[in-house]
């Protein structure tokens, strides 16, 4: 098994390990049973052949035994795990909620920022600038940040990453956290997970998803809270600087007035008799 890293991993692991043994056992009796029938009811001398049906207990038994066991397993083993994985989501104040969206072939990372509150989003403001179609004009949307395979998250923290893909079926795979959730088109999906130590992982895709999909690799990194609020800061989205203001027009200069009367008009001749 990966590196368990996830505080439900042990659970997961029990169950695998619990699977395992079983079906070793059930594997190695089998066979004993097999030769064991091999050996007594071979063809010899002097044997002659039963045709009562139901003659030989011991297969009827043996399958009774492996029904009891695979019940046990199921109610008292696997329910309760997948309970707790699957429908136990941790209180929304306690957790950090993170938006997933799968790409041919890519991992979009949405985070909503320090006021918590995811931004509107829509299909037609999706280009290669804006992979999960943001809309900067929304209040909500002003602080929240967008990667590309790069999932931050803070240790000793409940994370709860909300799925969803923009084209075909892809298959979210974290191993060191046991997280492993196909990706359906028109669906959003939650998973939740907390790390118990800070290291550094990566994302597969666990889903035939295109011809490119051996490149659809992303990085996981678990860090201090310390680290994850710098993490935060230094990619928030920067503020538009406000535009300069227009500078100051020179007043006018003021033009002396000028008398009507003598505008265009010639002094009037003096004449004498």
């Amino acid at each position: 098994m990966p590196f368990d890293d996830s505080t439900h991993g042990y659970s997961i692991d029990r169950l695998i390990y619990v699977i395992h043994i079983f079906m070793i056992l059930l594997f190695v009796g089998w066979l004993i049973f097999l030769i064991y029938s091999l050996i007594k009811f071979r063809q010899r001398p002097g044997h002659k052949v039963i045709y009562k049906e139901n003659h030989f207990k011991a297969p009827t038994y043996i399958e009774v035994a492996v029904a009891i066991f695979e019940l046990v397993l199921l109610v008292g083993f696997s329910f309760p795990v997948v309970h707790h994985v699957r429908a136990m989501f941790p209180p929304q104040k306690d957790a950090l909620e993170i938006r997933v969206v799968a790409e041919q072939f890519a991992w979009n990372i949405h985070y909503p920022g320090s006021d918590g509150i995811f931004g509107k989003t829509n299909l037609k403001l999706i280009s290669s600038t804006n992979p999960v179609g943001l809309d900067r004009d929304d209040p909500n949307a002003k602080d929240d940040i967008v990667t590309i395979n790069q999932l931050n998250i803070p240790v000793h923290k409940p994370i709860v990453v909300k799925l969803s893909t923009k084209d075909v079926i892809h298959s979210f795979s974290i191993p060191v956290m046991r997280v492993k959730q196909d990706v359906i088109p028109g669906q959003v999906i939650p998973v939740w997970f907390e790390a118990k130590e800070t290291g550094n992982f990566e994302i597969a895709c666990a889903q035939l998803c295109g011809l490119g999909h051996y490149r659809m690799r992303g990085f996981f990194n678990i860090q201090t809270p310390e680290e994850f609020n710098a993490w935060l800061a230094k990619n928030a989205p920067k503020p538009k600087p406000k535009p300069a203001p227009h500078p100051a027009q020179p007043a006018p200069v003021a033009t002396p007035p000028v008398s009507v009367s003598t505008v265009g008009t010639a002094a009037a001749p003096t004449t004498g008799h």
